[in-house]
């Protein structure tokens, strides 16, 4: 055998390694993975996962336009199409001739109806209902509110409350907002009548001005006024742009009161918003007249917005507030200028618009909270893949047989990024071609970078959440609980802040900070825009949309793409200072200064002297005595012919619930020369776990240390790892990969290329009896215990490592397998039998 070392794998090797060992891993899941992980192609033994999990998304796309086929199909029914009533019947009985248009169209008709001349509406008020008006209360005690009584005859007066500095100025000017309306008045040009009084209705207002829905025929008009006379009750006919309407008229009076002060009257009217289990005390609006002169107009206008019916689940009613903005500002013209001064609002009216059909977008309405968890189905797959591999101490093993921190950082997140790619690829792709708006609406490109950062950020986010678990199972549910908790409040709550505009958006910002809250903020801010321009018939979503002011867009890519890096570090410090999956915890405060670059120590370095060399040898037995020293004359003149030198090397485990600490590995010194085959032979507890443990990497020592070809493994176990085999106490496998896959992944971690690999997996399957008959090529699953033992101990001698490790256990198994030690090697081979009893 050739006594030069092989050179360690270089980093693309091992990169490359690790990718080829995804791509098998990718044809079959482990048993702990959940039904659904997914792979980027959806073939070889994963085929039922893969279509499982690409499947999902179809079937939400196709069940949203299903949906939205089957409304559509509703909304074409006549309730939904602009009303016609038939002008000319022929003399079978049949229509001959239809007439349609807004005069013959209900509100819910009139969405579709072409308008080219929208009809004039009077601008009128809301008035509380007759029941709900304010009134005197426990909760509102003022004496200047009417009795409750009123209400049993509807004869209650509608208030209005107004405060300011001046309170004689205030109460002059408001004393014009309401003018008396006078019989001399022409009742035929209703529009000039009504602009020159105040009038409103209890009817609720209607997204839309092509008709109002105090004027239909059957409803009450209110003629507000300082007080009623016989002459302000009756019914009038007229005629609006072809709609003949007939009207009751009803008069109420106005009740202006005096407040002291703004927070009185906001007192008041919150507490006459009608809450959980009370009444409505129901005011017309406040004015608060500020420091208002007759040189000076500067008031603040009260009302209520509830009438917009502003939820998550329904279009925005348009409130009737300018008419209250426009009687104040009369009654201030009015009251400095003479009654001769009028600044009259005629009328209000909408813009014209062509004929359409009604459409309700459903997938953009619910694209939010679907596609929210359509895109976090990936994060519980990516999460479950890493916890599994730290559960079954994979990961270690890999670092065990050379893989370094870069290469599997890499490998993993690029592999997680096209998968990510490719699903989401496929996704919009799907989605555009069954015709959702939501993808063809909205710019592409948008589109492109709001999931290219939110994959990137749901990466970064499994890394980080992994650190955290131990077991996969458990990181599974929690993160299928995530997937389905964050999209239902998301839908059902976080929507509701980001709708209401008096929310503060600082808290909302807050909120995006939960990478669940952000996705869906994005996708909600898509979605809107995307119904938006299907209703107007324009497009959706462009970059020059993030200036918006009520356009979120823009910070979920500042808030995502800050968070994405961060996570992205946490994740990786997390990494290196935990030891949730079974490795040595390095020291968080000197964690960066481990990221310095380290020179191979070598015997002759200064750094390579005695420490901790107070020890107990009391009672030593001549022969520990002896090794002692020889490690002691070692450390004083190096011998480049050491394989390890332990020196006074100590474990000791703290103790828990009261008991005292326990002493694991009592100051151990030992020299093995290269070459030596040496076995560790001891009861149950004596410490040989413990010291391999910590030969190997998995337990940091309490004090003390061992060097391996001179390097300190306190230090350099990183580099040691390059050199070194093992074969654990248990198996540690991955159940779906075959043993012929095992052995070329740990092979090319030892930097073995073309004929030398094949020939060395082909050996080693020989060696341990697993090449006949197909066995190599059979997934580690199906083999036996003892098979699974073979197939650990041909991975520890890959490569031909300079020290190697292998447990056993029981002791007679080391019988069965003797003959595939090769202990003519120029390497130690150091066992640790374990038996019942030893003497």
């Amino acid at each position: 055998m050739d006594d030069s070392p092989r050179g360690p794998a270089s980093f693309s090797t091992q990169a490359g390694a690790l990718l080829r060992k995804n791509l098998c891993l990718q044809e079959s899941a482990p048993p702990s993975l959940p039904p659904s992980f997914p792979g980027p192609l959806p073939w070889g033994r994963n085929l039922k996962t893969n279509v499982g999990i690409t499947v999902f998304p179809i079937l939400i796309c196709v069940l949203l336009v299903v949906l939205q086929n089957v409304i559509n199909g509703e909304l074409d029914k006549p309730k939904y199409r602009c009303g016609c009533v038939c002008v000319e019947i022929g003399a079978d009985g049949a229509c001959e001739r239809k007439e349609c248009g807004i005069q013959h169209s209900t509100l819910e008709q009139v969405w579709s109806c072409p308008v080219p001349s929208p009809p004039r509406w009077p601008a009128l008020i809301q008035v509380p209902w007759p029941g709900f008006r304010a009134v005197k209360t426990a909760s509102q005690p003022f004496d200047d509110l009417p009795e409750p009584f009123c209400r049993a005859d509807g004869s209650c007066p509608a208030t209005v409350l107004i405060t300011g500095k001046a309170q004689s100025f205030a109460e002059s000017v408001s004393g014009g907002l309401f003018p008396a309306f006078s019989p001399s008045l022409n009742v035929t040009d209703y529009l000039d009548v009504l602009s020159r009084i105040v009038a409103g209705s209890d009817t609720s207002p209607w997204y839309t001005q092509l008709l109002e829905p105090a004027f239909f025929s059957g409803k009450t008009l209110r003629l507000v006024q300082p007080q009623c006379l016989p002459y302000m009750f009756g019914t009038i006919s007229y005629n609006v742009r072809g709609i003949p309407l007939q009207l009751d008229i009803q008069c109420i009076q106005a009740l202006v009161l005096w407040r002291e002060s703004s927070s009185l009257i906001n007192y008041e009217l919150f507490k006459g918003y009608r809450q959980r289990g009370g009444k409505t005390n129901e005011f017309i609006a406040g004015y608060d007249f500020l420091n208002t002169t007759e040189y000076n107009l500067n008031i603040n206008v009260w009302y209520n917005s509830t009438y917009n019916d502003n939820t998550a689940n329904s279009f925005i009613a348009a409130l009737r507030v300018p008419r209250l903005v426009n009687t104040v500002s009369n009654s201030y013209l009015k009251f400095i200028r003479g009654t001769v001064v009028d600044m009259l609002l005629e009328y209000v009216k909408e813009m014209p618009k062509v004929g359409t059909k009604f459409r309700f977008d459903l997938s953009s309405l619910l694209s939010a909270l679907f596609f929210t968890w359509i895109v976090e189905l990936l994060f519980p797959v990516m999460l479950t893949y890493l916890v599994y591999e730290k559960q079954q101490k994979l990961q270690i093993m890999m670092k065990m047989h050379g893989l370094k921190d870069g290469p599997y950082w890499l490998i993993s997140y690029a592999y997680f990024f096209v998968l990510s790619v490719i699903y989401m690829t496929f996704f919009v792709i799907f989605g555009s071609l069954i015709g959702l708006n939501f993808f063809r609406v909205n710019d592409y490109s948008i589109q492109f970078a709001f999931f290219f950062v939110c994959i990137n950020l749901q990466i970064a986010l499994a890394f980080f959440v992994a650190s955290f678990f131990s077991s996969a199972k458990t990181a599974t549910v929690i993160g299928y609980i995530y997937v389905f908790g964050s999209g239902l409040l998301g839908a059902f709550l976080f929507r509701f802040f980001v709708e209401d505009r008096t929310f503060p958006n600082g808290w909302v910002l807050v909120m995006e900070i939960v990478p669940g809250f952000s996705l869906y903020r994005g996708l909600y801010e898509l979605g809107q825009y995307a119904f938006s321009g299907r209703a107007m018939g324009a497009s959706g979503m462009t970059w020059g949309n993030l200036k918006d002011p009520i356009n979120g867009m823009c910070d979920i890519f500042i808030i995502m793409t800050v968070e994405w890096a961060s996570l992205l570090l946490l994740a990786y410090y997390l990494d290196q200072v935990s030891s949730v999956h079974g490795g040595v915890r390095k020291r968080p405060l000197f964690f960066f200064m481990c990221l310095q670059k380290k020179h191979a120590s070598s015997l002759q370095k200064p750094s390579f002297v005695q420490r901790d060399s107070k020890v107990i040898v009391d009672m030593e037995k001549p022969d520990v005595t002896r090794e002692r020293e020889v490690v002691e004359q070692l450390l004083l003149n190096p011998n480049a012919n050491q394989a390890i030198i332990c020196h006074n090397l100590k474990k000791i485990y703290p103790g828990r619930d009261g008991n005292p600490d326990k002493l694991a590995v009592r100051g151990l010194s030992l020299a093995l020369p290269k070459g030596q085959c040496f076995g560790m032979l001891g009861p149950n507890g004596a410490g040989k776990t413990s010291f391999i443990s910590m030969m190997i990497g998995l337990v940091k020592p309490t004090s003390g240390t061992s060097y391996v070809d001179g390097m300190d493994i306190n230090i350099y176990m990183d580099h040691i790892y390059t050199y070194m085999g093992v074969c654990p106490q248990h198996d540690l496998l991955w159940e779906t990969l075959t043993g012929k896959e095992h052995l070329f992944f740990y092979g090319r971690l030892k930097n073995l290329k073309g004929t030398e690999l094949l020939k060395a997996v082909d050996d080693s399957l020989k060696s341990v009896n697993l090449f006949h008959g197909g066995v190599g090529d059979k997934q580690v699953g199906k083999y036996s215990g003892g098979m699974k033992r073979r197939l650990s101990v041909a991975i520890s001698l890959i490569g031909d490592p300079k020290v190697l490790y292998i447990f056993f256990q029981p002791f007679q198994r080391m019988f069965n397998i003797r003959r595939v030690m090769q202990l003519d090697k120029t390497f130690c081979r150091l066992f640790s039998w374990m038996s019942q009893a030893q003497d």
